[in-house]
């Protein structure tokens, strides 16, 4: 019996450790391209929209590139690790920017639409599965993270985010993340399509993220470099 009782509490130990990797894994290959496009929506109705191409390499880098609307063309992103950068043709050189801001304006902010992979940013203190739902509390690794604690929803099927409450260190509720309308993007890759936010601090404003293409690909250690911060729209090709 105690043999028994040792197993499956290892077991439980292993897979809570491997939970947050496999919901990474299931969001987003380790090396891959994407294109999203995000949906900024005021409290009069109307809309500003942008389409990005971003690539990822492995847990904690990842590079931006507008490609819509034409006012925003050249404007390139890019992260290593908890530093960001960006990149504007008229500046001709990068600019240091945080977490907690935005690129685009809305309710997203930087570390939203640049996220690498959460099991990067935080440990996993709790977690607790009811009925088909999973319900994860993750702690921030640092204080330069953009939130200090997550509380994730977690589908039990397909092991991908169906909300995620963004607390600050004071205990602040930030925003909610929702993710909605699970796609199948080919090579096994099934997840939300659409991320959908909302926050306390914007009151009546949404912003949207749909996921147009996610395929996994390789690339070269110096594309996610500062040197190469202009040259980012070149990894299309």
């Amino acid at each position: 019996m105690l043999k028994l009782i040792i197993s499956i509490f290892l077991a439980t130990s292993l897979f809570s450790s491997d939970l947050l990797l496999q919901i990474d894994k299931n969001l987003q290959p380790g090396s891959s391209e994407s294109y999203k496009k995000l949906i900024n929506i005021e409290p009069d109705g109307s809309k500003k929209e942008f389409l990005l191409y971003q690539a990822k390499s492995g847990t904690d880098k990842m590079v931006s590139s507008f490609l819509k609307p034409e006012s925003e063309k050249g404007r390139n992103t890019l992260r290593l690790g908890d530093n960001m950068w960006l990149y504007m043709p008229a500046v001709g050189r990068p600019i240091r920017i945080t977490s907690m801001q935005s690129v685009v304006g809305g309710v997203f902010n930087n570390s939203d639409i640049m996220r690498v992979d959460f099991s990067h940013e935080y440990s996993l203190e709790k977690e607790q599965l009811e009925g088909e739902l999973y319900t994860l509390i993750l702690k921030a690794k640092n204080d330069t993270v953009a939130y200090d604690k997550l509380i994730m929803s977690v589908d039990k099927k397909t092991i991908t985010p169906t909300k995620i409450e963004c607390y600050s260190s004071t205990g602040m509720l930030i925003k909610t993340l929702f993710y909605k309308n699970i796609k199948d993007f080919g090579n096994g890759l099934i997840r939300p399509s659409v991320i959908e936010t909302k926050s306390p601090f914007y009151k009546d404003y949404k912003s949207i993220m749909v996921y147009g293409k996610i395929t996994p690909k390789e690339f070269a250690p110096e594309a996610f470099t500062i040197e190469n911060i202009n040259k980012v729209n070149d990894l299309r090709r």
